[in-house]
């Protein structure tokens, strides 16, 4: 029964978390995905790897860091790669886009060289890669529901801005919201979401979730709020199945979840196209 995988306290803390990153990933994602900031996730998942790579060879090698949880490196990382992002699309103004790939390749670059000098991947670095439905602490729930209500609130209280800034910028600037500040709050939310993701999702996948739900979404709401609506719907979906599927069939949660947001996209799609099809009477 599929009740009975919550009688273990790590199985409730990951499908308690699960569900939070259901709701905070594709919300936040809506708001990228409208931008066309999608590979910003790509991008600060890779620069929170080479955090969880350097915090784990750090606890290797100094006592300091011994037992720390890799989580919060990794946030910090991912934190400082937002800033930097920020600041080289205020360096390249009108090729904005760059920052991006640039930032990219110094989070990849980064995490090889620690990842090699920990002497290759071992399993605690491959849960973060691809998640892990055991990985999940106490400590950890508590640091995602910390997250999730930060990015709750924000979005809740800066609503109309982040709005009228993910469809008409100059027009918001124009009409004194002061851009900057949201965007680098933005950002921020992003790498904390992302951070927060992995533990579930994994590094690698983590994007997968902030955009699949939303493109599915995008096919067939009639307005930007069900569009969020709809994306969380089909992200707490793709969340809930893929880490029920992963249980029973002891895989990585990370490729079931995003192997369901997939089949959710696809179906959409056909459906769509069957509608679409449709002779009128």
């Amino acid at each position: 029964m599929i009740t009975a995988i919550f009688h273990y306290e790590f199985l409730r803390n990951t499908f308690l978390t699960g569900i939070l990153i259901g709701l905070i990933a594709p919300l936040l994602g809506t708001f990228i995905v409208v931008r066309r900031l999608s590979l910003i996730a790509d991008a600060l998942s890779h620069v929170t790897l080479a955090g969880i790579a350097a915090s784990l060879f750090l606890s290797k090698k100094t006592i300091m860091f011994a037992g720390m949880n890799p989580l919060y490196l990794g946030m910090g990382f991912s934190v400082l790669g937002s800033i930097f992002i920020e600041r080289l699309r205020m360096v390249y103004k009108h090729y904005q886009e760059l920052a991006i790939p640039i930032i990219l390749s110094g989070g990849i670059g980064i995490g090889v060289i620690f990842i090699s000098l920990a002497d290759g991947f071992n399993t605690d670095l491959l849960s973060y890669l691809f998640g892990s439905v055991s990985a999940v602490s106490r400590i950890d729930l508590y640091v995602i529901l910390g997250i999730s209500l930060l990015v709750a609130t924000i979005i809740i209280l800066l609503y109309k801005e982040l709005f009228l800034l993910s469809f008409d910028e100059e027009h918001a600037k124009a009409s004194g919201i002061p851009a900057k500040s949201i965007h680098f709050i933005f950002m921020v939310m992003i790498a904390l979401v992302i951070a927060a993701s992995m533990r579930i999702v994994g590094i690698l996948l983590v994007s997968a979730l902030m955009t699949l739900p939303v493109a599915a979404s995008m096919r067939i709401a009639r307005g930007f709020k069900q569009t969020i609506f709809l994306s969380i719907l089909f992200g707490e979906t793709a969340v809930i199945g893929g880490l029920i599927s992963a249980y029973y069939l002891d895989l990585a949660p990370g490729g079931t979840i995003v192997i369901i947001s997939i089949a959710i996209l696809l179906g959409i799609i056909l459906y769509k196209r069957i509608q679409g099809n449709r002779p009128i009477k």
